[in-house]
This record gives C-alpha cells, sequence and structure tokens, in this order.
C-alpha cells in the first residue's frame, strides 16, 4: 500500500493504529500494533479485525462496528483484545471514517490504547506524539495539499480527522 506522507507519521508511532476497509479486514497496521499483537505486519494484513479478539468479546466488537457505521466514529469503546500468544490486554478503541471524494465510507482509521500501559510517562509521550503528528498535517496542508491526487487528500483528510479526535481524548482518566 503507498505511503502518503500523511500516513509516514503513523509509521513508528507510539499509538497502535489499524486501517480497516467498511467490512472490518486490515488493510495496513503500523509496527507499533503488530509488536502489541505479536505478529509480524504481513500476518495482520487482510485478516478480520475478529481475530484480534478473543471470542467473549466478538459482540462488544460488533457492536463497535454497528456504530461505526451509523454515526461514521468510534469513541472511547473497551475491548479485549487478544495477543498471538493468546493472552489478552484492556483496550480502548478510537476510530474515525475515511472517505472518497464522493463521500462514500471506504474504512476507518483506528486507534487502540492499551489500558495496562496508561502511565504518566505514556501519556506525556502520547500528548507529545498527537501535537507532533498535527503540526505535520498542518504543514502538509500547506504546502502539499493542493497538489496531492484524490486518494492521498483523503488519507490526509481521514489522518487529520482521526488527530483532531485523538487530541480531544482525556488520556488521565483512561488511567
Amino acid at each position: 500500500m503507498h505511503q502518503t506522507e500523511a500516513r509516514k507519521t503513523l509509521k513508528d508511532a507510539p499509538i497502535m493504529w489499524r486501517r480497516i476497509n467498511s467490512i472490518g479486514i486490515i488493510l495496513d497496521c503500523n509496527s507499533t500494533y503488530a509488536a502489541n499483537l505479536g505478529y509480524a505486519k504481513s500476518e495482520i494484513l487482510g485478516k478480520p479485525i475478529f481475530e484480534h479478539v478473543p471470542k467473549e468479546s466478538w459482540k462488544v466488537m460488533n457492536d463497535s462496528l454497528k456504530t461505526w457505521f451509523e454515526t461514521g466514529e468510534v469513541t472511547n469503546r473497551k475491548i479485549t483484545f487478544k495477543r498471538q500468544d493468546g493472552s489478552t490486554f484492556p483496550g480502548l478503541l478510537q476510530a474515525t471514517s475515511l472517505y472518497d471524494e464522493n463521500k462514500n465510507m471506504l474504512g476507518s482509521n483506528t486507534v487502540i490504547f492499551d489500558l495496562t500501559q496508561m502511565t504518566d510517562e505514556k501519556i506525556i509521550e502520547y500528548e507529545k506524539f498527537f501535537s507532533e503528528a498535527k503540526n505535520r498535517l498542518d504543514e502538509i496542508k500547506e504546502k502539499d495539499y493542493s497538489q496531492l491526487d484524490k486518494n492521498s487528500k483523503s488519507e490526509y483528510d481521514g489522518l487529520k480527522k482521526m488527530f483532531d479526535m485523538l487530541s480531544a481524548v482525556d488520556l488521565r482518566e483512561l488511567k
């Protein structure tokens, strides 16, 4: 999958990020997502999101998908996630939609916070990353947006929306 300048902000980000299509198949993820789940990225792409939650969490994940289809976003959804080794962790899912130029939903940008890792240091790291990512996206908007093709604009718009949502989350409440 082509890496736009906007998406490069996620490459080695401290957050677990994935992109899914409109039926819940994982199209892309960053190295943090793969490492936290204990998989190689190549083992994740093309798989349904349900492979990363235990059976007991399928209903919650399905409800999350329904909310996303109806509203275009999911915020502060607590879901248990499953690593490749079978161990689990409580996660908090945040998702925003990605649309094409005709406003058709293509998929979502999803960020998952491992609630067991929500230390003061980690929160500071996340907040710093959100600020830097928003600044980078503002630079892209200022300098390059008008020259982007429609797919790259869609990518940019989706990531901008995601970082705006993440910046509004009070991470200290998650501890």
